[in-house]
């Protein structure tokens, strides 16, 4: 039986680590969705540590997560926690503790009518 290399054993110990680590900031942001209502400093604090394990593991925050929290102050933002506005295919949303603004592009779906076969294009 031959032993694997150092060097692929470390490629897939580097491997399994990220995907522990993805899993780790994925709990992370549900226990922070969960401790919110009752204790929202904590659910900042959770959202620090998933912050410090990607930086840490140089893996990419997932969108759908970075779209949480705000970029500057750090805390979670649920829809309580800001306010949005859509103009001319942009996203600003605004973090109602640190008064910041976070904007993002976006395309506007189209309606049903339009997407009707047989329904003239304009």
């Amino acid at each position: 039986m031959a032993a694997l290399s150092p060097r692929v054993r470390r490629r897939k110990d580097a491997f399994k680590a990220r995907e522990i680590s993805r899993q780790r900031i994925e709990r992370l942001f549900s226990l922070a969705d969960e401790e919110y209502v009752a204790h929202p400093e904590r659910s900042d604090r959770y959202v620090g540590i998933a912050r410090r394990i990607c930086t840490r593991m140089r893996i990419r925050m997932l969108r759908h997560l970075k779209a949480k929290f705000c970029k500057h102050c750090g805390s979670y933002l649920l829809p309580s926690a800001r306010r949005v506005r859509l103009k001319d295919g942009i996203i600003t949303e605004t973090c109602l503790r640190c008064g910041k603004h976070l904007r993002r592009p976006y395309s506007p779906a189209k309606s049903k009518r339009s997407l009707a076969p047989g329904s003239p294009v304009s």
